[in-house]
């Protein structure tokens, strides 16, 4: 149970609700205290599968925040998310609008001040917001305030308030960025809501009916589907009508569109306006999951009556928003190809969803789940106690609300894996890469890689996320207690990709560790088959002993963690400091070692 008690109705005649016992029964959470349901929140919206890497980056860390309890900030996805939590032990109405109104500080300290003027615990959050925003890598900019009790008009007055300032502020220091700001109280509806999301697949479950001019039937083992078109002017109607919830299959939102010839929505809405005899021959299409269908045949105009029942569009989010964000409809010429799926196997369900959406970063990961080396690493990792791994594929929703407690979540493997082998700019900054790019993928994925070299490399990076975590509690629960130590090592391990920076920094030293030559870092492993748990307890005391010294790698963060060159140099200077301090901590030194093989 968190040290914060979430309100929740326990008594016999009032069950406790879905979403509530399953954030409850994230026992992984209760550390990070009043911050835990904006995690749990994050990780329904987005399908976050690993909270401990988000929690991390994530989380600020004291009471000099700016009202900024999280900032979370995605740029393969091109969105940011800024939230103020709030936990009631009692049962209100509605929760303190003041908390709400909180948040126009922080964005306006996010967004507005120089850098140099922030403090320590927001500074680097900033930074890396307004560079994204400045690159045009955040298109989408989310405020939240949630919390444990019902949602009020007076809070969400309050939110478009923070709205206003957040637009007024984008517009004076960044001018016409095309970042769409959304302020949202995240209360129990909205999280029962989208907790409901993730347990059906379809939220839109209305009865429609379409004449189309033909199409044919299809089947398979445990699905059927209809092909056929249908005109824009519907799925324009139906948008407007539903908005974002006909996507609730759909790993992606509409993204929006931007005047000019690169941007696919833009060319979307163009050839509607300009050519929409053609769209659908120039469309691929889309793919809408439905309850149930049929198909009629009109008896005088030899045209069908195609009726659906349910209605989640698998792909053609963009094709949607495009067409619905037209300022006039397109002609009722103007048709789109559709098909149409009904299936009851819900794990096929989600494969098609995956499969659909191939085409997206998101799931770049997914390309790789069937090649050799996933398959091989997959099976390898079998052999290991309490260790989970699905080779390349990323979790569905149910890993997002419950936690596989084993699992070692594919983008993360990739992330630690590039960051052991001295690539932490690529860990911190091309996630997504590590899977869609040969050349990087293979570099970190390759006939050397095996699974417990996998579980050596992971384990370290979660000793690293691990002291961070106690160093940010311990300065919020006893702030008085933090020794010059410790303020120094906060500092560092505020900056973001500090913690991926400092992987590499310790793979660096392995030879220090053990006392005796690597040739290959590749087959660095533990002794033995040791679970990832057990991996980072031995991790944890050589973070510790060399923490201290992480001010000697301040110099790679001079303009943010983009230089391979500055990386290099700060972690040779860290290497060498590690080996002259080794005499003085040669019994744990000898105590890892004997941990440690070649495997």
């Amino acid at each position: 149970m968190l040290k914060t008690k979430l309100i929740s109705s326990s008594s016999a005649e009032a069950p406790k609700e879905a979403w509530l016992a399953a954030f409850e029964s994230r026992t992984d959470l209760t550390s990070y205290a009043e911050n835990a349901l904006g995690l749990f929140a994050l990780a329904l919206r987005f399908n976050l599968d690993d909270l401990a890497t988000v929690a991390a980056e994530a989380i600020t860390d004291g009471c000099d925040d700016k009202k900024c309890d999280i900032v979370y900030i995605d740029l393969d996805d091109g969105y940011a998310v800024v939230a103020q939590c709030y936990n009631s032990s009692i049962k209100k109405l509605s929760a303190p609008s003041n908390k709400a109104s909180d948040l126009n500080t922080a964005v306006t300290w996010l967004l507005q001040p120089e850098i140099s003027k922030l403090p320590d615990r927001i500074k680097f959050s900033a930074q890396a917001l307004r560079d994204g925003i400045s690159n045009g890598q955040i298109s989408h900019l989310y405020i939240w305030y949630i919390h444990n009790l019902p949602e009020s008009k007076n809070v969400q007055s309050e939110l478009r308030a923070v709205e206003a300032t957040a637009n007024s502020a984008l517009k004076t220091n960044f001018g016409d960025c095309g970042v769409k700001v959304a302020a949202l109280e995240v209360g129990i509806e909205c999280l029962r809501d989208w907790y409901n999301d993730t347990q059906s697949p379809i939220l839109v479950t209305d009865k429609f009916s379409i004449t189309v001019d033909d199409g044919f039937e299809v089947s398979g083992p445990d699905w059927k589907g209809y092909v056929t078109s249908i005109p824009l002017q519907f799925l324009r109607k139906e948008y407007n009508k539903y908005k974002t919830k006909l996507f609730s299959a759909n790993v992606r939102d509409y993204l929006g569109s931007k005047s000019s010839d690169s941007n696919i929505n833009n060319s979307i809405k163009k050839t509607a306006q300009d050519d929409p005899d053609n769209f659908w021959a120039y469309n691929n299409g889309l793919t809408v999951l439905v309850n149930s269908f049929s198909a009629t045949r009109a008896l005088k105009s030899g045209r069908k009556k195609f009726t659906f029942s349910g209605m989640s569009i698998v792909n053609g989010a963009q094709t949607t928003g495009a067409i619905a964000s037209l300022e006039t409809a397109p002609p009722q010429s103007a048709k789109v190809p559709v098909r149409f799926i009904q299936t009851d196997n819900n794990d096929l369900v989600y494969d098609i969803i995956r499969f659909n959406n191939s085409q997206n970063k998101v799931t770049a990961s997914d390309f790789r789940s069937t090649d050799a080396t996933q398959r091989r690493l997959k099976a390898d990792m079998l052999t290991i106690p309490e260790a989970e791994y699905e080779g390349g594929r990323r979790g569905g929703p149910t890993d997002a609300i419950r936690r596989r407690p084993n699992l070692l979540p594919s983008y993360t493997v990739g992330q630690a894996l590039a960051a052991f082998h001295g690539d932490p700019i690529v860990a911190y900054n091309q996630k997504s890469d590590i899977w869609s790019s040969d050349t990087l993928y293979s570099k970190y994925f390759n006939e050397q890689t095996s699974a417990r070299h996998i579980v050596f490399a992971h384990s370290l990076l979660r000793a690293v996320e691990s002291s961070k975590i106690k160093l940010v509690n311990k300065a919020k629960l006893n702030p008085q207690e933090l020794t010059d130590s410790d303020n120094k090592n906060l500092a560092f391990l505020r900056r973001r990709g500090s913690i991926f920076l400092l992987v590499t920094a310790f793979a660096s030293c392995m030879e220090i560790f053990c006392n005796k030559r690597v040739p290959n870092s590749f087959r660095l492993a533990f002794t033995g088959k040791i679970s990832p748990k057990r991996g980072e307890q031995i991790w944890a005391e050589i973070v510790e002993l060399n923490l201290p010294l992480t001010l000697h790698l301040e110099e790679a963060f001079t303009d943010g963690l983009k230089s391979q060159e500055k990386v290099k140099g700060a972690v040779a200077k860290f290497k060498t400091l590690v080996e002259v301090t080794a005499s003085s901590n040669a019994a744990s030194y000898k105590k890892f070692a004997g941990n440690i093989s070649l495997v």
